[in-house]
């Protein structure tokens, strides 16, 4: 054999591997979506998530994939949930809620996790160190709730005029955050609350029924997934139950609820999408900043107030982004 051809075929073989390598498929990353909501829910949530992903330059499924990890409901699930996602070793945790952001916390400290958690104080709630630089594996979308607290009740106030007893619906695992806000609102307004605690489905009629026994004339539903992915239910059981109801998901009157004033959710389920693909590209969590709704909506269903014996007054319909007629 000439030596020509000797030292052609030696740098072939070294060149192969090297080849092979850049021929075969980058890893796909998994991230576990943590829900602790009703699987009939998931894929509304997941779609604008995976969009924000592809904004931020990952392609799915191709590049990342999306493990769907939800408890229907069940609170006692929602921890093993979380450990099978670690053992799983995912990528990245996106917990959903503030019982979704305790446990994968308790789970991991080292998988980064990016949350929508539009419930808790996340410093007060020991989530994070501050909004500019979280620390630790944990950043994504917190909201400041106690100024909106205020807003909801004036605007039922606004609406019906003679309101003094508002049913408040609120789920203990969110924490007592909005409680406390809307407690301190209440006070300022003259307004006496009676809150119920709304888990799960088994907890509206109770609730509702309980409502009208002790004399509610509005209701006002505290933020949580349960109440998010049942807006639609929550807005016929309030009709049947003549309540104007108020709550953060603008949805909830498009779905036939008196008003819904707050941030569009699926826009921050995508904004969520975004900070993961900043973090599965490099970023590190402990310096993403947190972010905060900056833009809410207030949708006003004249439908469901002709239903109620209610007169919007033209100030209300002004403020309105958007009136159902």
């Amino acid at each position: 054999m000439k030596r020509r051809e000797f030292l052609s075929i030696v740098s072939g073989a070294a060149a192969w591997p090297l080849a092979a390598r850049a021929q075969q498929p980058a890893k796909i990353q998994h991230v576990g979506f943590l829900y602790p909501g009703l699987q009939a829910a998931v894929a509304s949530r997941i779609a604008p998530f995976a969009s924000g992903l592809q904004a931020g330059g990952l392609r799915v499924p191709d590049q990342v994939m999306i493990i769907p990890s939800f408890t229907d409901g069940n609170a006692a699930l929602l921890a093993p949930k979380a450990a099978d996602l670690v053992a799983r070793k995912v990528d990245l945790i996106f917990a959903i809620g503030p019982a979704a952001v305790r446990v994968a916390r308790a789970a991991t400290g080292t998988i980064p996790i990016v949350a929508i958690d539009l419930e808790s104080d996340p410093i007060s709630s020991g989530f994070i160190s501050s909004y500019a630089r979280p620390g630790g594996n944990l950043t994504g979308v917190f909201f400041d709730f106690p100024d909106f607290s205020k807003k909801w009740l004036e605007a039922l106030k606004e609406a019906v005029p003679k309101i003094s007893n508002v049913a408040v619906f609120w789920d203990p695992s969110t924490g007592p955050a909005q409680l406390r806000a809307i407690e301190a609102a209440a006070q300022i307004l003259q307004l006496k609350l009676v809150i119920l605690e709304v888990r799960e489905g088994a907890d509206v009629e109770p609730a509702f029924q309980s409502a009208t026994k002790q004399g509610a004339d509005a209701l006002l539903m505290l933020s949580s997934p349960f109440i998010s992915a049942n807006t639609k239910m929550l807005a016929d059981q309030a009709l049947l139950y003549r309540l104007p109801a108020i709550t953060l998901f603008p949805h909830f009157a498009r779905d036939g609820g008196l008003m819904g004033y707050g941030p569009n959710l699926l826009v921050y389920f995508r904004n969520a999408g975004v900070i993961a693909a900043k973090i599965l590209q490099g970023s590190n969590p402990a310096g993403t900043p947190i972010e905060r709704p900056t833009k809410y909506e207030f949708v006003l269903n004249l439908k469901t107030a002709a239903l109620l014996g209610i007169t919007i007054s033209p100030a209300t319909l002004l403020r309105a982004d958007e009136v159902i007629e």
